[in-house]
């Protein structure tokens, strides 16, 4: 039992983690909680369902999804949030607002009955190994998939000139518009590719979570206190903060189900009230 609820907090965790890194780009970069975030994550997950329908491959609905998402991404943060200045509390409600209208129009669109999504065909089988007898494919598929994209984003943040310019304007904004980085074209490729994350995201989880209304409002408050106990702007933070959310919320539900929420938000108050800037965050100037 407990063998299999580690390696299922692992998959939980790697599943986090394909929603909060773009979150934590985000929130580091533009300064502010994108709160559509679980919206996109649904979002992916519903186009997911309807390319499916169709006819479509699992990985290709994936990518078709994640790239829609991050279409819609670019045109919010173009045509909304840049028209904003910068201030973060509309931005907030911005935000929140768009993020009830994209629930809406999805509950329109795909009604209010949950959509099972189909395991793909080469991964629905089960591994048997010595010490875990039974354990899905698919999770440990889907955190080689995790580990990957965070490798590919760390060197792009490390190894590209885009990635320099993303950690300077993660570190100052102002001190990047004077060294001739495009902020505003910066922001906008940072929300597109948090969103395609988030959008992706929200296709891995379609096949073990199912899609239904309410699953933004569900993943959307692990994906603050990722974001939050890692800290804004840093990737590892957010990986770190991604498996420890995953463990917590796995070992709370099957020891503690009275418990779970309190043992879910204690890490991050703590964080909050020690080191506010978050584990692998770096403090404000």
């Amino acid at each position: 039992m407990w063998l299999l609820l580690g390696v299922n907090s692992i998959a939980y965790g790697a599943l986090l983690f394909l929603l909060a890194a773009g979150f934590s780009l985000i929130f580091g970069l533009m300064r502010i909680p994108n709160l559509m975030h679980g919206s996109f994550f649904m979002l992916g997950a519903y186009l997911a369902a309807s390319f499916l329908a169709e006819g479509a491959n699992f990985w290709v609905a994936a990518l078709l999804a994640a790239l829609a998402v991050a279409l819609l991404g670019g045109v919010i943060e173009r045509v909304l949030l840049r028209r904003l200045g910068g201030e973060a509390l509309p931005q907030v409600l911005v935000t929140l607002g768009l993020s009830f209208m994209i629930a809406d129009l999805c509950l329109m669109g795909w009604g209010g009955d949950p959509i099972p999504i189909a395991t793909p065909a080469g991964l629905r089988g089960s591994l048997s190994l010595k010490a875990l007898p039974v354990f899905p494919t698919y999770r440990l598929v889907m955190i080689l998939i995790a580990l990957v994209i965070a490798a590919a984003l760390w060197l792009m943040l490390e190894r590209t000139r885009l990635g320099a310019m993303i950690r300077a304007g993660v570190d100052d904004v102002a001190m990047a518009r004077v060294c001739g980085i495009r902020i505003s074209r910066l922001f906008t490729i940072v929300f597109c590719l948090g969103a395609a994350l988030a959008g992706f995201g929200g296709v891995m989880a379609a096949p073990i979570l199912s899609v239904y209304p309410g699953l933004d409002a569900d993943m959307l408050p692990l994906a603050l206190i990722v974001v939050i106990l890692g800290g804004t702007g840093s990737l590892l933070g957010a990986l770190v903060g991604s498996f420890i959310i995953g463990f917590l919320y796995n070992f709370g539900q099957a020891l503690f189900p009275e418990l779970a929420y309190i043992i879910l938000f204690l890490p991050m108050l703590l964080v909050l009230v020690l080191r506010p800037q978050g584990l692998f965050g770096r403090q404000a100037p």
